[in-house]
């Protein structure tokens, strides 16, 4: 249950310290990073962009209490409810603001772009197009030919409804395409969440291990990757890939896939991982309706207050179709590079795509209107 948004900050709801506040920061009206305004002004994330107004939520049980104010105003207001309030806000503050390292050797002055290899015969995009490992490596030459930055691939398709793969398919499937690529010194990700694939797939040169369970799926997957200080991709799910679109249910769907999300980054930081090494991905169409997505990713600039890189994976979801009407997977282009598109304005880092030439393109004409400063 979600309490309409306030006026003001001064109309939120009391609360006692004892009472399991949480309190969160959503940049908006982004700003070039070298914009001179009379207002105060942070940069977001290191990026081209900063922020004078935020959204400040205090979540107090079931309560939610929203409002939109100048940063001025907003310490304004923490001040007068004391050290507490404060410091929750300068550590929300210091993660928005903090700028974000190379992502496994990828600068990320840009939106950068991680194309999609499914070596799948049933992922819902393309299924079984790529799934014979050669047709696989012409199709991820193709998308660095693009403009693809990083190379995610993938064995076991994770659509709603699918069945799992088994661990040693899913790595017969994959490692031949990681080795190849690796060997022409491209940037490599594996999209699995099973530890023995993952082990496999680094022992073969991949440097991102992109885990669909935020490496809860098997017990073994944080030690692994904090082990080996390889550089990962915390995505959220509700549920799993069977099941998780026939009831999914949050009180809030942007806060709860933030703590969700939250809890995961502090796990990977007390295993050793420097938030450098971390990209957090709110999982879009991953036990969520149409309005939960929409949500989030109205919400996008949220998750840059967890202090590490923030991923997006909207392409041709069926999302897509519910906003613009019935289509197939492949017809969901446009909508996709506008949803992608949307997420860069909020400040989002990486951007993950089946149509890495038509997203590439569109991004060079966004960078024209939003240049780096």
């Amino acid at each position: 249950m979600t309490a309409p948004a306030p006026r003001s900050l001064s109309a939120f709801c009391p609360w006692a310290a004892d009472e399991g506040v949480r309190i969160y920061l959503r940049p908006m009206g982004l700003l070039p990073a070298d914009a001179t305004v009379e207002a105060a002004v942070l940069p977001l994330a290191g990026g081209r962009f900063a922020f004078a107004l935020v959204e400040v939520t205090v979540r107090t049980g079931w309560r939610i209490d929203r409002a939109v104010a100048p940063l001025s105003d907003v310490m304004a207001w923490a001040r007068a409810r004391g050290a507490g309030v404060v410091d929750a806000l300068d550590r929300r503050l210091a993660a928005l603001t903090r700028p974000r390292g190379a992502f496994a050797g990828v600068g990320l002055d840009r939106p950068r772009l991680m194309g999609i290899v499914n070596v799948t015969p049933d992922s819902f995009s393309d299924g079984g197009d790529f799934f014979d490992t050669g047709r696989a490596i012409a199709h991820g030459q193709a998308l660095l030919d693009a403009g693809a930055e990083i190379l995610d691939v993938g064995g076991e398709s994770t659509r709603p409804g699918s069945t799992p793969v088994s661990p040693p398919e899913e790595a017969a499937r994959v490692l031949p395409v990681i080795r190849h690529f690796v060997g022409k010194g491209a940037v490599v990700s594996v999209d699995t969440r099973h530890s023995s694939v993952m082990l496999s797939a680094l022992g073969a040169g991949a440097r991102i291990v992109n885990d669909i369970s935020g490496l809860t799926g098997d017990p073994a997957s944080l030690t692994i990757v904090a082990g080996a200080g390889a550089p990962v991709v915390l995505m959220h799910m509700q549920g799993e890939p069977g099941t998780m679109q026939q009831n999914p249910t949050y009180e809030d769907a942007a806060l709860d896939v933030f703590d969700w999300l939250e809890g995961r980054v502090e796990a990977c930081v007390a295993a050793g991982l420097p938030l450098d090494k971390i990209a957090v991905d709110p999982g879009i169409g991953f036990g969520k309706t149409l309005e939960h997505n929409v949500q989030i990713l109205r919400h996008a600039s949220l998750y840059h207050a967890l202090g590490c890189a923030v991923l997006i994976g909207v392409s041709r979801k069926r999302f897509v179709a519910g906003l613009s009407g019935e289509t197939a997977p492949k017809e969901r282009v446009p909508g996709s590079i506008a949803a992608g598109l949307e997420t860069a304005s909020q400040g989002a880092q990486i951007l993950r795509v089946h149509d890495v030439a038509e997203t590439a393109q569109a991004r060079a004409v966004w960078e024209a209107f939003h240049p780096a400063a």
